[in-house]
């Protein structure tokens, strides 16, 4: 089923014309739970990857690390969903109970894998057939695969993630490897995502506030300003949140490609490539969940109805947050930077 997202509740270019000269698109990617192909764009699908070509992994040492199990993580999401899903009696018996808490129990790294290479957990694959605002990798690459080390332990902090993108030709790979290595624990159940198909949708989008120019900037500041006094003397029976730059009318949440970042939890920073200089594009925002309470006129028309997860992959970045991507429109060869917001 395809995903559509609801008209804005305002014309922002209507209120203030010069956005037009600003105007970008995004594509969401609306993942949902499913059975993707190894030819498909998905996250945490199998992944078009050759037989012969070696899986991706983490060189760093991992000495000491303990998690869970990557069967016992997709066991446990399976029970409770199926748990809270009954008409009668929603909600896990006490035998569930049980196997929840066994399914959740914490196990040390094998002695080898912590000092040794770690596989890497296959994030996403992008082809550039299924979404519009993906650009083309180096070589004219058509497909764009996403790794990451399912422990925070890297970088100067000892907390940080590791990534890996590899870009490929699609139409190159030939027989497909079709049991890769997984790590035998994971640090973070968030660090393993849930099968998803995508439903790709090209929306427009808008800078974030304050990188646009001050003067316009201000002047959007002074109009929700107004906008909250406004409903705040309406008293609370009649009140309604009004619709705002930020969370309404500029940048939609969840997993998308292209478009402008959010810098919601910091100020805005340079994001300049590290090879050439140039300032580089936003490439690939991995978010922990597809809409929340602040972004709520985002999410889809279809799934408005019934219970719908805001969270289908299951995937959480930090604390609850997104995980943006950046690439070097010069030369997409050069290496990628990322944030968290």
């Amino acid at each position: 089923m395809p995903r559509t997202t609801p008209p804005r509740p305002l014309d922002v270019e209507a209120l203030f014309p010069e956005l037009a000269a600003y105007r970008g698109t995004t594509t969401r990617l609306h993942p949902r739970p499913g059975r993707p192909e190894p030819t498909a764009s998905s996250v945490g699908g199998p992944l078009l990857w050759p037989a012969d070509e070696p899986w991706p992994v983490c060189g760093e040492a991992h000495g000491g690390a303990c998690g869970r199990r990557p069967a016992d993580i997709h066991r446990r999401r399976q029970v409770l969903a199926a748990a809270w899903a009954r008409a009668h009696a929603p909600g896990p018996t006490d035998e569930e109970r049980e196997l929840l808490v066994e399914l959740h129990r914490k196990h040390r790294l094998p002695g080898g894998a912590e000092t040794g290479p770690l596989p890497m957990i296959g994030l996403a694959q992008l082809h550039r057939r299924d979404v519009p605002d993906l650009p083309a990798g180096p070589d004219h690459c058509d497909l764009l695969q996403v790794f990451w080390c399912p422990f925070t332990a890297h970088g100067p902090s000892g907390y940080g993630l590791e990534l890996h993108l590899r870009w490929r030709q699609s139409w190159e790979v030939g027989r497909v490897l079709t049991a890769p290595p997984q790590p035998p624990v994971i640090g973070a159940d968030g660090f393993l995502p849930e099968p998803c198909v995508l439903h790709p949708e090209q929306v427009v989008t808008h800078p974030y506030a304050d990188l646009l120019p001050e003067e316009l900037c201000a002047r959007i500041d002074a109009w929700e300003d107004a906008l909250k006094a406004e409903a705040g003397q309406a008293g609370a029976d009649n009140r309604a949140e009004p619709p705002l730059y930020q969370y309404d009318l500029s940048i939609p949440p969840g997993w998308r490609v292209g478009g402008f970042a959010s810098w919601h939890a910091t100020d805005p920073y340079p994001m300049d490539c590290l090879t050439c200089t140039t300032p580089m594009n936003l490439l690939l925002t991995i978010d922990s969940s597809e809409w929340d309470g602040g972004s709520r006129s985002w999410r889809p028309l279809e799934d408005r109805s019934g219970r719908r997860s805001a969270t289908p992959t299951e995937v959480v970045v930090g604390r609850w947050g997104e995980l943006n991507v950046f690439a070097c429109p010069e030369d997409p060869g050069h290496p990628h930077r990322w944030c968290i917001q």
